[in-house]
């Protein structure tokens, strides 16, 4: 018992930090640079997310030093969902990143589905563009690997294609749309309104959708190879 308790303690610590950065401390971040500092310092915003998301997923490896090939593995994972954005920019929100970053976070846990997220936000916009939308991008892409693996590990998002269908679709729709939208208002308008935030969810609801849309298809596709994929190279190597 005393051993299990002393197992327990580290993750329930790792876990509550992770929340409270990802929930709390990085949109604070995001706010500080919309009103303290003009929107304008999007690059240092952007590293700050990055560097608060590495403190979490650092304590993964708390007891002991990590390998290269565990890191690989992230770094991977992330030049995939670059490669992928980059690959249908011909095709306006028709992208597979947020298909890849849940298939992250449920394989590779919710810390590392965040980091994904927001690594691939951020460096994909090296291609796309920088901008004040950049670290809510991020943000958004983070979120949902986030809680794509916590839900996974609570047993509560399955590894069936209905199930990840179902929660990237929504997931894509609801967190993504919901939160990108605010972040486009407050990004063109110094004046919040209610009317004017329901005028950005009305103009952006096509592109929310085909956005879901290709989550789903990309997920329905991708999903079940990539986690089988992920999952024997964890077995084999032992790995997170």
């Amino acid at each position: 018992m005393p051993a299990l308790q002393s197992v327990k303690k580290p993750m329930n610590r790792r876990a509550l930090l992770a929340a409270v950065i990802i929930l709390v401390i990085i949109p604070a971040t995001i706010l500080m640079g919309i009103f303290v500092l003009d929107d304008r310092k999007y690059y240092f915003i952007s590293l700050l997310i990055i560097l608060y998301t590495l403190i979490p997923f650092a304590l993964v490896f708390e007891n002991r030093k990590p390998q290269a090939r565990e890191l690989i593995i992230i770094a991977v994972m992330s030049a995939i969902a670059v490669a992928g954005r980059g690959a249908f920019f011909m095709l306006p929100q028709f992208k597979p990143v947020v298909a890849i970053v849940i298939i992250a976070g449920i394989s590779l846990g919710a810390e590392a589905g965040f980091l994904v997220g927001a690594t691939a936000g951020f460096v994909s916009n090296f291609f796309f563009g920088q901008g004040p939308w950049t670290p809510w991008q991020m943000f958004c892409f983070g979120i949902i690997g986030y809680l794509a693996g916590l839900l996974a590990t609570k047993g509560w998002l399955k590894k069936s294609k209905f199930s990840l269908c179902l929660f990237g679709g929504l997931a894509t729709f609801i967190i993504y749309g919901g939160i990108i939208n605010i972040g486009s208002l407050m990004m063109f308008t110094s004046q919040f309104s209610w009317n004017a935030l329901l005028a950005t969810y009305v103009s952006a609801f096509w592109f929310d959708m085909i956005h879901a849309i290709s989550t789903i298809v990309f997920l329905y596709f991708l999903s079940k190879p990539m986690i089988e994929k992920l999952d024997r190279v964890k077995r084999k190597y032992g790995l997170l």
